[in-house]
């Protein structure tokens, strides 16, 4: 096992046990990057956060605790699919498929 991979678990453990609303309300997460020497994270949120209208305070505060909650990381990124133009990516956590994305904010995929 690795750096990386300890720090991209340790935080998959963490937005299952910090952010339950996110599964509760039928939306996903899966950790795309976790680099301990960066201290860089980048999630992303799918199912029915792609759309919602507060995905945008959900990423805040994912992004707010991360940095708050691990020493390791100083930089998270949360990537929200929305509305708008159509993107080429298929993802996991079983949300596979062409998702859309918006351009409109930068933390938009």
């Amino acid at each position: 096992m690795t750096e990386e991979d300890t720090l991209a678990e340790r935080v998959e453990d963490w937005m299952v046990g910090q952010m339950p609303i996110i599964q509760m309300h039928g939306g996903t997460s899966v950790v795309r990057e976790a680099d301990p020497d960066a201290g860089r994270v980048v999630v992303e949120l799918g199912g029915t956060c792609s759309g919602c209208g507060i995905s945008d305070v959900t990423a805040q505060n994912i992004k707010r605790d991360l940095i708050l909650d691990f020493d390791d990381v100083d930089d998270v990124v949360v990537k929200v699919p929305s509305t708008g133009e159509v993107g080429e990516s298929t993802v996991e956590g079983g949300r596979g498929g062409d998702l859309q994305f918006s351009t409109e904010n930068a933390d938009h995929l």
